[in-house]
């Protein structure tokens, strides 16, 4: 790396605090975020890699009322008990360490919420919250190009460009969730947010300006090591 091309420590320093500060956000402010925000989220984050520059990805932003008849469809279908329809397969294998981690998030969700194992109201909603989005004022749904269904890269770009919209919502003072719950329902999604056949539905991102007096805005999950995620192969030779 050239003297050139080295970042400087101020752009490493703005990049690391973006990356290390960045939390899931699941209380929002009842404050709108203007269109030409998002526009300028979304510019940078279409920079994300992409394998072979296929570019699968498309966007559909909500907001109003259209989002609105998203949420209450959602909770509405779910509540009676229409099966899930999400269309981008879920994860139906999890070894015990995936489940582990994800019943500790849990945890410290529900401690700083305040709610106890016995408190079937307030699991019930707290569910509800995940159906409605979190009642975000903004929900990003990620789509594919439906001719690449059942590609492996396709999701695999669509994940690298949600990870980049999150931190280029977060490095403009927005935060986000990523969220599976709020288009359980794939036909409410469509029918509301306009989305066309030949896209595939994979995941919805919910944004907004975060409220900081919401409990569970403080959980930051903990993370993987280096040393727990990493093997070096070859360095011994270096000297």
């Amino acid at each position: 790396m050239t003297e050139e091309t080295t970042p400087s420590p101020d752009a490493m320093a703005g990049y690391d605090a973006i990356v290390r500060g960045r939390r899931s956000i699941r209380g929002f402010l009842d404050k709108p975020v203007p269109r030409a925000v998002l526009e300028d989220v979304l510019a940078l984050a279409l920079r994300a890699p992409s394998s072979h520059n296929t570019q699968p990805w498309n966007f559909t932003v909500v907001t109003g009322e259209a989002l609105d008849r998203i949420r209450a469809g959602n909770v509405e279908r779910n509540l009676a008990g229409v099966p899930d329809s999400r269309e981008f397969r879920k994860d139906a294998v999890q070894g015990p360490q995936h489940r582990a981690r994800q019943i500790e998030v849990a945890k410290q969700l529900f401690g700083v919420m305040g709610i106890a194992r016995e408190d079937k109201d307030g699991r019930l909603d707290w569910v509800l919250r995940g159906f409605r989005q979190f009642d975000a004022p903004v929900s990003i749904i990620v789509t594919y190009d439906r001719e690449l269904h059942g590609s492996d890269i396709a999701p695999f770009d669509c994940g690298a460009v949600t990870n980049a919209i999150v931190n280029a919502a977060w490095s403009r003072g927005l935060g986000c969730v990523i969220n599976s719950q709020g288009i359980m329902q794939s036909p409410v999604v469509r029918e509301y947010a306009g989305i066309a056949e030949d896209q595939v539905i994979m995941i919805c991102i919910a944004l907004g300006w975060p409220d900081e007096t919401f409990p569970a805005n403080t959980v930051i999950s903990n993370r993987k090591s280096v040393a727990e995620a990493t093997r070096f192969v070859g360095f011994d030779e270096q000297g």
